[in-house]
């Protein structure tokens, strides 16, 4: 589907929860997070609904699973699955913190699942647990272990670069995708509520000009750009119409918004 400034909108990014294993830094406060009511979160149903209606009518052919953490919500293998089987869809990936890759990765893949962006800002333990307030950076690892094995391939890992890194640890996490034949991407930090973004460096994403995606929220909010406040909710207006509003609302560029967090929109 064409939006009005004549982009094809074909990939649909899903945050299948708002809930985290990790709190990093810069995605979630230290404290005081609202958390989306379980009640107004979207059944797996719902979710399945979404993007049969966006595949056979709206031209939706891509679908990436996040969150939160995916790998979290109930179900997500089930849903994964049935994501993957409806007639349209061309390729469904995730992004996750690969903390539970090794007791899913096999599944996912099985389900239909075809790759994983990983995130991994540092190899270093230490400052792995600062940046992510306890997290393991081991279990990352082999977690990026068991998606080479599975076939969740290319695995791409995603580098926030933040005000603790420094360029001997960049230049250490690019020899290590080096060797482990993963592709890195850099993300330069974020405000949604400023509206600082950034090109990804090894990656497409942050040139609006050719931006390809609507986000559809755990809540069922379809949002038409990451850095706007606009979203159509699919249980107030029904899944097309909220289809349809969110292509009408798309921006040419985005600008703020300051009634979201990245943990909770998925990013």
């Amino acid at each position: 589907m064409l939006d009005r400034y004549n982009r094809n909108i074909h990939y649909l990014r899903i945050s299948v929860t708002d809930r985290c294993n990790l709190r990093c830094t810069y995605c979630m406060p230290g404290e005081g997070i609202t958390l989306i009511d379980k009640k107004d979160i979207l059944t797996l149903e719902e979710i399945v609904d979404v993007v049969t209606t966006g595949a056979s009518k709206f031209g939706i052919r891509k679908i990436r699973f996040t969150g939160g953490e995916p790998l979290v919500r109930k179900g997500i293998v089930e849903l994964v699955e049935k994501v993957s089987s409806i007639d349209g869809i061309e390729e469904t990936s995730m992004t996750t913190n690969g903390i539970l890759l090794t007791e899913y990765a096999a599944a996912l893949k099985k389900a239909g699942l075809k790759r994983v962006n990983i995130s991994l800002d540092t190899l270093s333990p230490v400052k792995f647990s600062t940046i992510t307030r306890g997290g393991d950076v081991e279990k990352v690892k082999d977690g990026i272990i068991a998606a080479r094995e599975a076939g969740l391939t290319p695995v791409k890992i995603n580098v926030v670069k933040t005000e603790v890194l420094d360029q001997e640890e960049l230049e250490a996490l690019k020899s290590y995708c080096e060797h482990n034949k993963l592709e890195i991407r850099y993300i330069n930090q974020m405000d949604l509520k400023t509206g600082t973004f950034s090109k990804v460096e090894g990656g497409s994403s942050g040139h609006c000009a050719s931006c390809n995606r609507l986000r559809l929220m755990s809540n069922g909010n379809i949002k038409p750009c990451l850095f706007g406040n606009h979203g159509f909710n699919i249980r107030e207006f029904g899944i097309e119409e909220a289809f349809k509003l969110a292509l009408d609302h798309k921006p040419l560029k985005g600008k703020i918004n300051d009634n979201h967090q990245f943990y909770n929109i998925g990013g």
